[in-house]
C-alpha cells in the first residue's frame, strides 16, 4: 500500500487564530472596503492607487503575524502523509509554518507581477517574485516595462490553479477542509471531487450545509479542531 494521499483545503479561519482578520465575517475586511474597489479587475483599471495601497496594508499586516497550531499541524500531517495543502488564502503561513506543497488559488500577497506580460496568456510564473513585506506604489515598473500589480487572482479574473487543485482532490485518500465558510467559487466546489471512496472531515466552528453521510464534521476552530483530527488520525 502506497503512502497515504490527504488534500487539505483552507480558508480564511485556519489563519484568523493569528490574527488575520476573514473577509467576509462579520467585523471582516469586506465590512470596512468594498471588494469591488480593491479587488476586482475593474477595480484595478479604476484606480491602480486604491488597490497598491490595499495590499501594501495586507503586507504590513502579515510581517507581524506568525503561523498557528494549525498551520503548524497541517505541516506534521507530511510526517505521515503526502500531503497537499491548497488555500484561498494569499498570506504565506501555511509555508512559514513548514507545509512544503502549497497550491494558492487565489494568490500571493508577498508576491507581484507586471499588469501585462506572459503570466496573462499561459499563467507562467516567470514574471512573477517575491517582494516579501514591501510596498509597490504607482510608477513602480517590471522588467518588462509595465506596471507591477499584486500577484492576486482578482474577481473577475480566471482561477489558474483550479485545475492542479483538482488534480490533487481526485488522489486523495482524506479530504479536510478547515477554516473556509465554503461560501466562494470555484474552491467551494473542490470537495466534490474527492473519490467515492476517500474520507472527508471539515473544521469548523458553524454549521455547514453538507449533509454526505462520508463527511465528518468536526465543529471546533481550526487549532482544537486540527488536534481532535489529528487524534481521528491516530486511532
Amino acid at each position: 500500500m502506497g503512502k497515504l494521499r490527504i488534500a487539505v483545503l483552507t480558508g480564511a479561519g485556519v489563519s484568523a487564530e493569528s490574527g488575520l482578520g476573514t473577509y467576509r465575517d462579520n467585523g471582516g475586511l469586506w465590512d470596512n472596503y468594498d471588494p469591488m474597489e480593491v479587488a476586482s479587475i475593474d477595480g484595478w483599471y479604476r484606480n491602480r492607487k486604491l488597490v497598491l495601497d490595499f495590499y501594501n496594508m495586507q503586507r504590513a499586516r502579515l510581517k507581524d503575524v506568525l503561523p498557528n497550531d494549525a498551520h503548524r499541524m497541517i505541516a506534521s500531517l507530511e510526517d505521515r502523509a503526502d500531503v497537499s495543502v491548497i488555500t484561498q488564502n494569499v498570506d504565506n503561513l501555511h509555508e512559514r509554518a513548514g507545509s512544503t506543497k502549497v497550491i494558492h488559488l487565489h494568490g500571493e500577497v508577498t508576491k507581484v507581477r507586471p499588469e501585462s506580460g506572459v503570466y496573462d496568456d499561459s499563467f507562467s510564473e516567470r514574471e512573477v517574485f517575491d517582494i516579501g513585506y514591501e510596498d509597490v506604489n504607482l510608477g513602480d515598473k517590471a522588467p518588462n516595462g509595465s506596471q507591477l500589480r499584486p500577484h492576486i487572482v482578482f474577481f473577475g479574473e480566471a482561477v489558474p490553479k483550479l485545475e492542479k487543485a483538482v488534480e490533487e482532490v481526485e488522489k486523495a485518500d482524506i479530504v479536510l477542509i478547515v477554516g473556509t465558510s465554503l461560501q466562494v467559487y470555484p474552491a467551494a466546489s473542490l470537495y466534490r471531487y474527492a473519490r467515492p471512496d476517500a474520507r472527508i472531515y471539515i473544521i469548523d466552528p458553524a454549521d455547514v450545509p453538507l449533509r454526505e453521510p462520508r463527511i465528518v464534521h468536526i465543529k471546533d476552530v481550526a487549532t482544537s479542531g486540527m488536534r481532535k483530527f489529528l487524534e481521528e488520525l491516530s486511532k
